[in-house]
């Protein structure tokens, strides 16, 4: 009997282990989102700067246009005009995080790394609200988890989406910038969606960001009777 013979029966009975390609990609996925928050968490310095931005927006639209409107933005309603954008705010820091942010499992790390790093800036905002006269309980705080995480989430897939289309990191920040100030002002952060121009309301219908903002400034300042947008609409865009 030849080598090769008696080799032919020994190989055939070897076979590959199967592999669980299910459990791959959800490694994947951790891998890339541990990636993205570890290298989040080392760069203080650009928390730091996102966060500066929503408090210079706070401090200067805040201040400056509730000491112009006076008691006129509050008639009615009982709140303070920057009682009224603090939950933009928190908006607004989610939004400019989270949408910077081919295989299913790089989309998702990369989407829920930007979800984490988001949230986690959204929610320090949040220690601002006895500054301003908004009083948070910890049932407000449990009930806008969820509600940060889905419009973290929806955002930091849009952008992944937009990214997955461009050719050049340069060409997708053009965009992105391009983007992110009209989905800011259109979202409500700043004023409410209400009277406004025909034209400008389907903006804002259009406008992924509004459908989160609403719904954080329902939970944060309930009934104060503010134009109502279906979350419904938020949670469709957070699993697209």
């Amino acid at each position: 009997m030849s080598v090769e013979t008696a080799v032919k029966p020994v190989l055939a009975t070897v076979q590959p282990a199967p592999v669980d390609t299910r459990m791959a990609s959800l490694r994947a996925v951790y891998i890339i989102w541990y990636r993205d928050i570890l290298r989040y968490w080392r760069d203080r310095w650009r928390l730091v700067a996102s966060l500066a931005q929503p408090l210079l927006f706070l401090v200067v639209f805040g201040s400056g246009l509730s000491s112009s409107l006076g008691g006129a933005f509050g008639r009615g309603s009982g709140i303070s005009y920057i009682q009224f954008m603090y939950p933009g705010i928190i908006g607004m820091s989610i939004l400019f995080t989270a949408i910077f942010g081919d295989r299913w499992a790089v989309a998702i790390g990369k989407a829920l790394g930007g979800t984490t790093q988001a949230m986690i800036q959204g929610l320090i905002l949040l220690v601002l609200a006895p500054f301003i006269g908004v009083k948070l309980s910890l049932l407000t705080v449990v009930e806008l988890i969820p509600l940060a995480a889905v419009l973290a989430f929806g955002l930091a897939s849009f952008g992944v989406a937009i990214a997955s289309m461009m050719k050049s990191l340069q060409g997708f920040q053009v965009v992105m910038n391009f983007l992110m100030m009209p989905m800011f002002f259109l979202s409500g952060a700043l004023f409410p969606l209400t009277n406004l121009p025909a034209w400008m309301t389907v903006l804002t219908r259009a406008d992924p960001a509004s459908y989160g903002i609403d719904p954080i400034r329902r939970v944060v300042l309930a009934n104060s009777g503010l134009a109502h947008v279906d979350s419904l609409g938020l949670t469709i865009n957070g699993q697209v």
